[in-house]
């Protein structure tokens, strides 16, 4: 298993917008990440920062990423959501979690 975790500022005056937004599509996005064997995916604000945790259980983490960009619901996702973000990433950075900085990542296993 690799723990991720990534973080992103969110627009003070979009706070709400991007909550109301991504409770209204995250159902088929979670169905989306968990076939892409991403387990365990969380999110936490504070202010106007969105921390975003998650605990891959697959083996090839590049073709779930692409993968999980290839659909649909989570490119409606990212459309409706990204407007209420500042990127905190460096630019090119590249991921397919584009607006979002990697904080850290852990690849031993857990209990």
């Amino acid at each position: 298993m690799q723990r991720y975790a990534s973080v992103i500022r969110l627009r003070p005056e979009h706070r709400a917008t991007y909550l109301e937004l991504h409770a209204a599509v995250w159902p088929g996005v979670e169905q989306t990440l968990r076939a892409a064997n991403i387990r365990n995916y969380t999110i936490f604000i504070h202010d106007d920062l969105l921390f975003g945790y998650y605990e891959y259980v697959g083996d090839d983490h590049e073709a779930d990423q692409a993968r999980i960009a290839e659909d649909p619901v989570t490119q409606q996702w990212w459309k409706l959501t990204d407007p209420c973000q500042e990127s905190l990433a460096a630019p090119g950075a590249g991921h397919w979690w584009a607006p979002m900085r990697q904080v850290w990542h852990l690849s031993e296993e857990t209990a």
